[in-house]
């Protein structure tokens, strides 16, 4: 009866006081884990220092931050870890209740000492203070991290240019010997994690992730170094829609000034105020590109050939006008000396007109009704040279008239025959050399 007894009191009361309650206190007394003991963070944790610490490194795009073209610095925005094993550290997760890991304060244990080459400025964001460390000893770390880095970039085909910027991450002190670097995903993995946690690209889009080891020799010591490549290409349409059209626009406004009559002084003004408008784009693109550049742009070019035409074209219009001038002058001088010759043609005429009247009516002999008739005649050729001199003076009002407001083809001289061969000529060559110019630029720019 005993024996019962005690096994339903077995039963009822030390069925759960046996299950075990454990934390993760214990799990870093048994490791002996504290912030007194500063063994696991001052060396490099191997048992057998020939042996080199392995860190698989992994980084993923978050956001493109900006491109500075001006310093060349590309700023992204990155998620990177870092995992590595710890050959002192691992214990038994049946033991502790089957906890298999623990975070601790990054203070606590070694780290590798791990920077980017390229960083030219100290990231100033939080930084993740824990390290998670599993039963077998493998440390991770995690951390976002703001790169401010240096990047070459070719500027050649701005606004249509790609750029490949490197992030190169290596020890600063530990040799090949000691530490080796190992990518936890190749390139196209990286790629596609990148798009998938990418959040913001801005003005670029971001195109690949390319991973490459690199080793780098120094003083005959040899580092390990991880190469994480960003390829991203420039969304072009705002640069077309601020810069490349307004140029054009100026260029087609240049180019219609052509059908503007050359003996109006609004062509010369026109002109030129264009060519300031070209002027005005030209500093602003000056605020744009770097200062240093392997090659010249395509769109300095595109900007100082086209500032040029315009400039030739301007030049052209003032010869033109010159040319013009001076068969004005030619003109008005052999209309004057026409007029004179005219006059004293007609002087002479109402001369002689005059001494035979006179003439005719000093004859005695001749009867009454006669010299009547030769009066009257002498009345008419008056009234004749009036409307003359009247007739004479609307064609020279209507030749001057013709001089300043068109063309002169009927009545110009040579020089002006010139100016118009000139003019014809050079619009032929404008408009070929524009044609030219710009089916090869965009050839270019879209190779």
């Amino acid at each position: 009866m005993v024996p019962v007894v005690f096994f339903v009191f077995i039963f009822l009361t030390g069925g759960t006081s046996s299950e075990k309650v454990c934390n993760y206190h214990e799990v870093l007394e048994y490791l002996n884990l504290t912030t007194d003991n500063s063994l696991y963070k001052l060396t490099r944790p191997v048992l057998d220092h020939t042996h080199p610490t392995t860190i698989h490194l992994e980084i993923l795009l978050y956001a493109i931050l900006a491109v500075i073209e001006k310093t060349q610095t590309f700023i992204p925005f990155i998620w990177a870890a870092m995992q590595w094993n710890n050959e002192f550290i691992s214990w038994d997760p049946a033991q502790f209740c089957g906890i298999t890991g623990i975070s601790v304060p990054k203070d606590m244990l070694w780290r590798p000492d791990l920077f980017i080459y390229e960083m030219i400025q100290k990231d100033d964001s939080n930084q993740n203070p824990y390290l998670y460390v599993d039963h077998k000893g493998m440390v991770t770390y995690e951390e976002d991290v703001n790169v401010v880095s240096t990047c070459r970039m070719d500027v050649h085909k701005f606004p249509f240019d790609t750029q490949s910027c490197n992030i190169s991450i290596g020890s600063a002190i530990n040799c090949i010997g000691e530490i080796r670097l190992a990518p936890s995903s190749n390139s196209s993995r990286a790629t596609q994690f990148s798009r998938e946690v990418l959040k913001s690209q801005g003005e670029w889009e971001f195109l690949h992730l390319s991973v490459s080891n690199n080793i780098l020799t120094f003083e005959n010591r040899s580092f390990e170094q991880l190469v994480y490549t960003f390829t991203i290409k420039r969304r072009p349409l705002l640069h077309v829609i601020n810069f490349l059209l307004p140029i054009l626009f100026f260029l087609s406004l240049d180019l219609a000034s052509f059908f503007i009559s050359d003996h109006r002084g609004e062509k010369l003004g026109f002109k030129v105020t264009v060519l300031l408008a070209i002027s005005v784009l030209l500093l602003i693109l000056n605020d744009i590109l770097p200062s240093m550049s392997n090659e010249t742009p395509l769109i300095a070019t595109y900007c100082i050939v086209i500032f040029a035409l315009m400039l030739l074209s301007l030049l052209e219009t003032i010869l033109i006008k010159y040319l013009m001038e001076i068969d004005s002058q030619q003109s008005l001088k052999t209309d004057q000396e026409d007029k004179k010759e005219k006059v004293k043609s007609d002087n002479e005429k109402r001369s002689r007109i005059f001494c035979s009247c006179v003439f005719k009516a000093s004859e005695k002999e001749t009867e009454m009704l006669p010299v009547v008739e030769e009066g009257s005649i002498c009345v008419q050729s008056r009234e004749s040279r009036v409307l003359l001199l009247i007739l004479d003076e609307l064609q020279e009002l209507k030749k001057t008239m013709s001089l300043h407001l068109s063309p002169r083809e009927e009545a110009g001289g040579r020089v002006f025959l010139w100016a118009t061969r000139i003019n014809r000529g050079f619009f032929v060559f404008y408009v070929t050399t524009v044609l030219l110019f710009l089916s090869l630029l965009f050839y270019k720019w879209r190779s």
